[in-house]
């Protein structure tokens, strides 16, 4: 929408904003009547707020003396606040000072250069974001301080007050389609107070967008409703784990599916067999980035669904990388393997660039897994992901074709970042639990 068109429609304050190397939301209010010169040059930001982690510790910055970026509104994606139509919020593209050239630290500018390697072959990247959540509340009992929601248990698939008994998310569902995110399902998932809200498929760019603004709504509604709403791998003990699965296909000029080939023997075509190999192939790399968490590898340890090797099946939700049986233009990849915590932008940046040096290599792609094949030989589940957050920065670092491709500024600092974050994880662990106290300290 232009300035006039929002003026008209009684907006007063646009809201700046773009996302840091995990996801959040960040950005400034400028007053609508002043923002000329914000949208014609974008408004500057420390860069140190790519470095800093959940606990707002700076963990790198000063060595440059923390340089500016500039962050320049995208005027196209302006959409009115579903919670304040005074306020319209405009994604932003992050440029370097003082060139104005991409700022490599930018998760929208990395998927946005994968989009144009793609548009260069003469395809169009689509994709559709799929995460759960769950709610939280603040309880002395809980893990933490907090625990689920109370609510009827085994309402897995279910609707209404019986899985949403506030309302609360029917108002995020609303809310979603207000802020033209594009819902199209809502449902209690298999926890306890754990739900799923799918987004509508799209231009990979365009479509990443509204995943990481609905993170970001659905975390506001539940903080105005006084609970939590929380996208972590694992929050509760003895429940479920919340996934994270992109579901990619790629297009051409007129639309075609191009991962659909009806005189297949399976019904895929070629290109689909060389992006589904460079997806298995750069699995353990992606982990970095689709299991940003320490939190995240207690749910691929733990997790019944969560895939534990690099493969790929037909219709089979034990394997990392799905094949639905849908064909003709609804032919697609579904990486099974992110959980809620991954930037949005990174999860589709990392699948895409995988894929891209699939094809781009004509790799092949392996045999299918059928079945249960956590019965089956070893050998034939595939290269097994990483169980830890340590093993899966090192297999990224490791992985220089996938480094490149999203960009390398951008790697060396989620590296420092998330490395940074493991020290202090690691700290922890070696402090006095009550678990400890509780078995020894009578007893010994």
């Amino acid at each position: 929408m232009t300035v006039k068109q929002l003026q008209a429609k009684g907006v007063r304050i646009l809201r700046l904003v773009y996302s840091d190397l995990y996801g959040v939301q960040r950005g400034k209010d400028v007053l609508l009547t002043r923002a000329a010169h914000a949208i014609s040059h974008g408004k500057p930001f420390v860069e140190a707020v790519m470095t800093i982690d959940h606990r707002h510790n700076i963990v790198s910055g000063d060595e440059a003396g923390f340089r500016d970026f500039i962050a320049v509104p995208d005027m196209k994606t302006a959409r009115i606040h579903p919670l304040d139509p005074e306020v319209a919020v405009v994604l932003c593209d992050l440029e370097s000072v003082p060139s104005h050239k991409p700022s490599g630290l930018d998760p929208r500018g990395s998927l946005k250069r994968i989009a144009e390697r793609y548009a260069a072959l003469g395809y169009s990247a689509v994709v559709a974001h799929e995460l759960e959540f769950y709610l939280l509340e603040r309880h002395a009992d809980g893990v933490g301080g907090m625990r689920p929601l109370p609510m009827r248990d085994s309402s897995v698939y279910t609707v209404g007050p019986l899985a949403d008994p506030t309302g609360l998310v029917r108002g995020m569902f609303e809310a979603c389609e207000e802020f033209g995110l594009e819902p199209i399902s809502m449902a209690q998932e298999y926890g306890h107070s754990q739900h799923e809200i799918n987004l509508t498929h799209g231009e990979a760019v365009s479509a990443t967008d509204r995943a990481f603004l609905f993170k970001s709504l659905v975390k506001q509604m539940a903080d105005m409703n006084g609970v939590v709403a929380t996208f972590m791998g694992m929050p509760v003990d003895d429940d479920e784990c919340s996934g994270y699965h992109l579901h990619t296909s790629l297009v051409n000029k007129a639309g075609k599916n191009l991962f659909d080939a009806p005189r297949a023997k399976d019904g895929l075509s070629e290109l689909a067999h060389h992006f589904i190999a460079g997806v298995v192939a750069h699995a353990p790399a992606m982990a970095g980035l689709l299991n940003p968490t320490v939190n995240s590898y207690k749910r691929i340890i733990n997790g019944g669904l969560s895939p534990k090797f690099a493969n790929w099946g037909h219709d089979n939700r034990l394997a990392m990388l799905r094949i639905g049986e849908e064909r003709g233009p609804a032919a697609r990849t579904e990486v099974r393997s992110g959980d809620g915590a991954a930037n949005p932008y990174l999860v589709s940046a990392a699948i895409l660039a995988a894929g891209l040096d699939g094809i781009e290599r004509k790799l092949k792609s392996p045999k299918p897994v059928v079945g249960n094949f956590y019965e089956g030989p070893e050998a034939a589940m595939g290269q097994a992901l990483p169980t830890t957050l340590g093993d899966a920065l090192d297999a990224l670092e490791a992985d220089t074709r996938l480094v490149k491709l999203i960009g390398p500024e951008l790697i060396e600092v989620f590296l420092r970042n998330k490395r940074y974050e493991l020290g202090r994880w690691e700290a922890h662990q070696n402090r006095l639990t009550a678990w400890e106290i509780e078995e020894y300290a009578e007893a010994l």
